[in-house]
């Protein structure tokens, strides 16, 4: 049971990663919070977001956003005040917009570039084939070849 106990405990590690004295007295802006902070990337961890990082970047950003909340700030507001501070990386979902719009595309025009180069390789690759194909020896050589291959 003990044993049980403390797999459970190391599995639910990121659930810590909020500390007691990060919780604030109102309920409505701790849950603002929260819902915020998931969207937030964690600058130390990369693909993990500050609600469950426990890296100390993390712990401050959590207290910023919520000083943020406390102050008054709209949601729109405090994720704008901590992209203006940290810049748009900050976001686990960026915009799309602006230069991250090409972010955007360059996925998908690389595949269709790479969907017509392979056609085209194919293609070339085909011709090229029959053309081979179509020529075939002369006398001259298929006796010569005839020679070379009883020897």
């Amino acid at each position: 049971m003990k044993r049980l106990v403390l797999i459970l405990m190391l599995l639910a590690s990121p659930v810590f990663s909020v500390q007691p004295d990060e919780v604030l007295d109102d309920p409505v802006l701790e849950q603002r919070a929260r819902d915020l902070s998931t969207g937030l990337r964690c600058l130390v961890c990369r693909n993990e977001s500050i609600d469950e990082s426990n890296a100390d970047l993390a712990r401050d950003l959590r207290l910023l956003l919520r000083e943020r909340l406390v102050a008054g700030d709209s949601d729109e507001e405090a994720i704008a005040f901590i992209v203006d501070r940290y810049g748009e990386y900050v976001l686990l979902k960026p915009t799309t917009s602006g230069s991250n719009l090409f972010l955007w595309l360059a996925g998908p025009i690389m595949l269709l570039i790479a969907a017509g180069v392979g056609l085209n390789f194919l293609r070339n690759r085909s011709k090229a084939h029959a053309s081979v194909a179509d020529t075939s020896l002369s006398e001259d050589e298929k006796e010569r070849l005839r020679r070379i291959l009883e020897d």
